[in-house]
């Protein structure tokens, strides 16, 4: 799965964690993006079995869809947590974040994970 096809998933995770039921309008909203983009987006990942669509155009993650953007969530957060406690800002951290989760391997941060653990404030 590309970079982008995690980003749209996870921010679906995260829309459907605020709000009963999430459409294609609230993903481009999010993610900054035209309609045409998001639909594109949303067709591939429909196709390669990562998101559902109901009749309403309510979008759900699949179990496979879902544990992508779980696991890209984690990574944002740990990644997150761990760029402010040792000096860089909020939102530099956030921003930092949401590029390295996409490149980082699974060893990796399962080493930072486990430091960040180890060393809670």
């Amino acid at each position: 799965m590309q970079e982008s096809g995690e980003m749209y998933l996870e921010t679906i995770l995260i829309l459907s964690r605020d709000k009963d039921a999430v459409r294609a309008i609230d993903v481009g909203q999010k993610m900054g993006y035209s309609k045409p983009s998001v639909s594109r987006a949303l067709g591939r990942l429909k196709a390669d079995g990562y998101l559902l669509v109901d009749g309403g155009g309510y979008l759900r993650l699949t179990d496979k869809g879902s544990a992508i953007a779980e696991k890209i969530y984690e990574r944002h957060h740990v990644l997150s947590e761990l760029l402010t406690r040792i000096g860089v800002s909020p939102e530099t951290a956030a921003e930092d974040a949401c590029r390295i989760e996409h490149v980082v391997s699974d060893e990796t941060f399962a080493a930072i994970k486990q430091h960040v653990k180890d060393h809670a404030q």
